[in-house]
């Protein structure tokens, strides 16, 4: 049984992602959250003064949030009609990334899967704040649906590394079911330093070939260029359905998360992308 946190703020984009886990989980037994936080700008202020005077608007908020949440339910039991899957609703009156972060931990969540960016997201930004936060936050992966993805079976995954990591079954283990779901090949690609492998990174490179032996795969080794452009490249020789990354201090995704507004600096990531914490 799947456990999947589905953060909503009731925007296309997030109805999108939300329509991917139905999609990409569509065989499997699943447990579905629609969850949606509220926060009055009144009560930021009120609660920090200790004086939360007025009460009765984070009643109006809750109960919109709630309502909503009970719509959205119908619609995707509707839409869906799925015997294997459950759809709860959870509503709180938080920030979105305390919350995800609780829930994950609560409900023994699998994974997180939600938009790459909310309602107001700049065309321009790779990433909205609220998914960054969310992927530096969750401790399982979180895999973010472009806005304008139409659900592809995720036949092929991209998976970049630098072998700076000492890969275990269970950190890789939603990475591999959902390979072994959609029999999925994975493409691991690791770009070279110009340097040969340390004995660390040839380690954790037949820890993953362990690992992964008994999913289909290939391993490429890239010539020397900066990561980017080696995802990008290799994107347009091959189709790829999805990006998978390890989040390690050595990726360049750290550098992406440093800056909460990231400009799409040639990274073009038109497929759903999974961090894997």
């Amino acid at each position: 049984m799947k456990k999947v946190i589905l953060p909503t703020d009731f925007s296309y984009n997030a109805y999108n992602a939300i329509s991917y886990a139905m999609n990409l989980l569509k065989d499997e037994e699943a447990t579905f959250y629609l969850m949606n936080t509220y926060t009055p700008a009144i009560y930021q202020t009120e609660y920090l003064l200790h004086s939360p005077g007025q009460i009765g608007l984070g009643d109006i908020y809750q109960s919109e949030s709630i309502n909503k949440l009970e719509e959205l339910q119908k619609q995707l039991q509707k839409e869906f009609k799925n015997p294997k899957h459950t759809i709860m609703t959870h509503s709180a009156f938080n920030i979105l990334v305390d919350e995800v972060a609780s829930m994950v931990v609560n409900e023994e969540a699998d994974m997180v899967i939600m938009g790459t960016q909310g309602a107001t997201g700049a065309k321009e930004i790779f990433l909205g704040t609220h998914t960054v936060h969310v992927i530096k936050k969750a401790v399982c992966p979180v895999i973010a649906i472009p806005a304008d993805f139409d659900y592809e079976t995720p036949k092929e995954i991209l998976f970049p590394t630098d072998y700076e990591v000492e890969y275990s079954e269970e950190q890789l283990r939603v990475l591999l079911d959902l390979a072994e779901i959609h029999k999925s090949r994975i493409q691991v690609i690791h770009i070279s330093s110009g340097y040969d492998l340390t004995e660390f990174q040839e380690q954790n490179k037949a820890k993953l070939e362990k690992l992964i032996e008994n999913t289909p795969h290939f391993f490429h080794d890239l010539p020397s260029q900066e990561i980017i452009t080696g995802i990008n490249n290799f994107q347009l020789k091959n189709k790829m359905n999805m990006l998978a990354m390890i989040q390690n201090k050595h990726t360049f995704l750290e550098s992406l998360f440093i800056e909460p507004v990231i400009k799409k600096i040639g990274f073009h990531v038109s497929i759903p992308f999974m961090v894997i914490p």
